[in-house]
C-alpha cells in the first residue's frame, strides 16, 4: 500500500539556528524551507523535515543515513568541515573513524548538534 508513495524522514532540533548551519554548511543540504515548524531539506527526492521542538532526547542508536559511493572521500570532506566522527568500544574503526562491518559495508557514524547519529554507509559490491 505504501511502498509506491514517497517517504518523509524526519528529526529534531531544539536549536534551528545551528541545525540549519550545521545541514546546510557542514553537509551541504539545500534549505527548501525554514517555517514555525520546522527546517526543511531535500535529500536525493526524500524530504527531510528537521522538527522544531521544546525538548528533544536523541536516540542512541543512528536515525538517519546515506548510502555513499566512497565513504573515506566522504569522511574526509566532512571532517575537513568540521564533523566529528564518533568512535565505538568494540568496534576496530581506522584513522577516519570507518568500520568495515562483516558484510563489508563501511560505516561512519556522527551527530548533528541536537546529538542525532547520523550514518555514511558504503556497501560492499
Amino acid at each position: 500500500m505504501l511502498s509506491n508513495q514517497k517517504l518523509i524522514s524526519f528529526l529534531a532540533t531544539t536549536d534551528p539556528v545551528k541545525s540549519k548551519e550545521f545541514y546546510e554548511e557542514k553537509l551541504g543540504l539545500a534549505l527548501e524551507e525554514d517555517d514555525a515548524f520546522a527546517l526543511v531539506f531535500v535529500v536525493a527526492g526524500t524530504m527531510l523535515r528537521i522538527q522544531k521542538v521544546d525538548k528533544h532526547s536523541p536516540h542512541a542508536f543512528t536515525s538517519l543515513g546515506w548510502a555513499v559511493n566512497d565513504v573515506a572521500l566522504i569522511v574526509r570532506e566532512l571532517s575537513r568541515r568540521g564533523v566529528s566522527f564518533q568512535r565505538y568500544e568494540g568496534l576496530e574503526q581506522d584513522a577516519g573513524g570507518v568500520w568495515t562491518s562483516p558484510s563489508g559495508a563501511k560505516i561512519a557514524w556522527f551527530k548533528d548538534p541536537d546529538g542525532n547519529v547520523l550514518s555514511l554507509t558504503e556497501f560492499s559490491s
